[in-house]
């Protein structure tokens, strides 16, 4: 429930009263299942991700913690929020009694706990470790991480462990420094799925150490040294209920870079003070959407959304705006903070259509940070993070980011800089298929050689046709005339793949034959971690153009039906991202988040209404295993956001936001701008799912959706709903 703030005396009663959005998430949602989700303390976007690591890896330990394990190992600074690929884990402390229990193999030193002894929210985590009843508090800046342990009377350590690495990250060198009798420095550089990663700290004890022992081992790489991996074991002699404070900060670019953050953001010793500004931070951000009734659990599971879709991307510059680049040389943001761990592939597509609504600012700063990496690279980032790229998944997709924000008007970034950026991106002929792409009109799945040099050939070609889609809309706005005629028709080479014969998109070889055999059911290398009911519906930015392509509205919802009505056969092996099926429908992974809301285009907007709320209302949940895939780094919790809200923006750049079913009686959107949007839902209830009528500032609304400009207006949004499907509200051949 909301906990009351009272504020200082003098204010009136209505101001008095402040709901404590922070206590309303529970991080705890997608720790178990698939959601690879983290519990830990962290700031809105920080670069520090404070969290328990149950100390193995494997794929349920992504993000450093499975709700089912039982064994903490260490709180370490970095983590990826769920992802399904598995690094960082940077910096990692243990505090322990005397002798510490430890296991073979890469547990090592650890504690058992129980979940009865845990608990969380936005900005804060605390857990007792068993083992040697040490109670462990975390909270986080912007880029620090200040953790609370309270000893019992004893020999205590607390163990800074800069060797263990986990899933796909290996230590490659490591350094610490004694600065003085309460605070060392050092840095951990690692190679993983972040390439050459490089992590400088410093970290200040609120207390003097006894004495300190570093362990060293040599980090060998064919056989040949590279660098060292350190384990420091910091001694205390602890009274009972004895408080020791480790303060943490990061930094991209140095160890005296670090110090400074650590200054700025953490200038004392004061646990409580670090807390109550960063549940100040939270709360202000999460008090962004103001949601009016519902229950306790849709409460919950609504701001926990909203604050996973707000913990990435994440801050990657220093106090005074340093930071690494790809090109890995220190530069200067000047003016703008720059960002990273950007999972575009997926986010594309509801988390930053959501951050232009609600945080346009940080959505600017965002774009500056895709031209920064392009400046130092040669192209826009694909999936970065910590300055480096990854190259997981496809698409230029980061051209959507930034001619989404373009086209919704947000400024703060050179326009010309950012379309050459999207169009320079979008011609590298050797970059995965692009060439090809541009040459045949597809990407063909036999050949492998400069164009193509690995697959998901159907995909990408989908993709990169929305994407130039994109770029075309952005050209045309600015009137470059040329660049927008040839982005256009090569957004639709979408139509090059779609076979008649099979009425699906189909992979082609590079003589143009559709693949053979071929099934719609199957999941091949062509297509990425989908198979080809998914992606059929990947021309977001032309579904006038797919219907006319399959033969009319009428075949089109035909086979959007059977989309959710054909179940897969009772012994398929479906791979681990076909999760939260519904039919052939995967909300567990990401190219399926759109299709629910289809059925507004072909007028019957009363089954979006019905498949929304089935999939709010049964694929999340608030417990451990809520989330039914892969959170992605906000995306998952931002579709459920959205669709809570009653809208979601099918097209990414359409700046449309189509109508589906609202959650909640009163929503505000409390906006950058100054002003409020409103949604109210006469009725709604979990039997009243279904869409009566709908008024935008008191007058009918004549559309399936609302726009940017609406929203951003600060318009009110009334529907009427029931617990019948009503026709359209709007003329569907407009």
């Amino acid at each position: 429930m909301a906990v009351a703030l009272l504020t200082a005396c003098g204010t009136s009663p209505k101001e008095n009263l402040e709901t404590d959005y922070a206590s309303l998430a529970n991080p705890i949602i997608g720790t178990d299942y698939t959601g690879n989700t983290y519990p830990g303390a962290q700031a809105p976007f920080g670069m520090v991700q404070l969290s328990p690591d149950n100390g193995t890896g494997g794929w349920d330990r992504i993000a450093g913690y499975f709700y089912p394990d039982s064994t903490i190992a260490g709180f370490s600074h970095t983590h990826l929020s769920g992802t399904g690929a598995g690094d960082l884990y940077d910096v990692l402390f243990m505090p322990v009694m005397l002798p510490a229990r430890k296991a073979d193999g890469e547990l090592g030193i650890h504690s058992r706990f129980s979940h009865s002894d845990e608990q969380t929210r936005a900005g804060y985590y605390q857990v007792r470790l068993t083992d040697y009843d040490i109670n462990v508090e975390l909270t986080a800046t912007p880029r620090c991480g200040v953790q609370r342990y309270t000893f019992p009377e004893g020999d205590a350590a607390v163990i800074l462990n800069l060797k263990k690495a986990m899933n796909w990250d290996f230590t490659d060198d490591t350094d610490l420094h004694v600065v003085d009798s309460c605070t060392v420095s050092g840095y951990r550089f690692s190679e993983g799925w972040c390439r050459d990663q490089h992590v400088y700290f410093t970290t200040r004890f609120s207390r003097p150490f006894d004495r300190i022992e570093v362990d060293t081992t040599e980090v060998k790489k064919e056989r040949k040294t590279i660098g060292k991996a350190l384990v420091a074991t910091f001694h205390f002699k602890t009274k009972k209920g004895e408080q020791i404070l480790v303060s943490t900060a990061l930094s991209p670019t140095s160890e005296k870079a670090a110090l400074a953050n650590l200054k700025a953001e953490v200038p004392e010793d004061d646990f409580q003070k670090v807390l109550a500004q960063t549940t100040a931070a939270w709360n202000k951000e999460l008090g962004t959407i103001e949601v009016l009734g519902g229950t306790d659990d849709q409460r919950a599971i609504f701001y926990t959304a909203l604050y996973h879709a707000m913990i990435a991307p994440t801050l990657f510059c220093d106090v005074d705006g340093g930071y690494r680049g790809p090109d890995k040389q220190n530069h200067q943001a000047q003016g703008w903070k720059n960002y990273s761990t950007f999972s575009i592939w997926d986010t594309f597509r509801a988390a930053h259509p959501l951050y232009t609504c609600i945080l346009p600012s940080r959505d600017s700063d965002m774009v500056n940070s895709f031209l920064a990496f392009y400046e130092q690279n040669g192209r826009l980032p694909v999936w970065n993070m910590w300055g480096g790229e990854t190259d997981m998944m496809i698409g230029y997709h980061a051209a959507a980011v930034i001619a989404d924000a373009y086209l919704k008007g947000i400024t703060g970034f050179d326009a010309e800089k950012a379309l050459e950026a999207c169009v320079r991106t979008a011609n590298l002929d050797e970059y995965r298929g692009i060439g090809q792409y541009k040459k045949l009109g597809w990407i063909s799945y036999d050949v492998v050689d400069e164009y193509n040099t690995d697959n998901w050939s159907l995909s990408r070609t989908l993709e990169y046709a929305f994407d130039d889609y994109c770029i075309a809309k952005m050209a045309e706005k600015m009137g470059k005339t040329d660049i927008a005629e040839e982005f256009y028709k090569r957004s639709q080479n979408y139509r090059n793949v779609y076979n008649p014969a099979t009425s699906f998109m189909q992979p082609r070889d590079s003589k143009g034959k559709f693949m053979e055999p071929f099934s719609p059911d199957d999941y091949t290398e062509a297509i990425c971690e989908s198979n080809a009911w998914h992606y059929f519906w990947s021309v977001q930015h032309d579904i006038l153009g797919l219907i006319e392509l399959v033969g009319g509205k009428e075949r089109f919802t035909e086979k959007l039906d059977s989309m959710f009505t054909y179940n897969p056969s009772a012994d398929a092996d479906l791979p681990l991202f076909s999760t939260g099926m519904i039919g052939q429908y995967a909300h567990g992974n990401e190219p399926s988040h759109h299709v629910i809301y289809l059925w507004n285009k072909v007028g019957q907007p009363h089954k979006t209404q019905q498949y929304a709320a089935q999939v709010m209302r049964e694929l999340y949940l608030n417990t451990p295993a809520g989330l039914c895939g892969n959170e992605d780094c906000g995306q998952t919790s931002a579709w459920y956001v959205l669709s809570a809200l009653g809208f979601y923006p099918m097209n990414p750049v359409s700046g449309e936001y189509e109508i589906g079913s609202p959650l909640f009686p009163e929503v505000r959107m409390h906006l950058e701008n100054g002003k409020t949007f409103t949604v109210k839902a006469h009725q709604v209830s979990p039997d009243n799912i279904y869409v009566q009528s709908v008024k935008l500032n008191g007058k009918p609304l004549d559309k399936s959706f609302i726009t940017y400009e609406q929203i951003m207006s600060g318009a009110t949004l009334e529907m009427e709903m029931g617990p019948q499907p009503a026709g359209p509200w709007y003329n569907e051949n407009d």
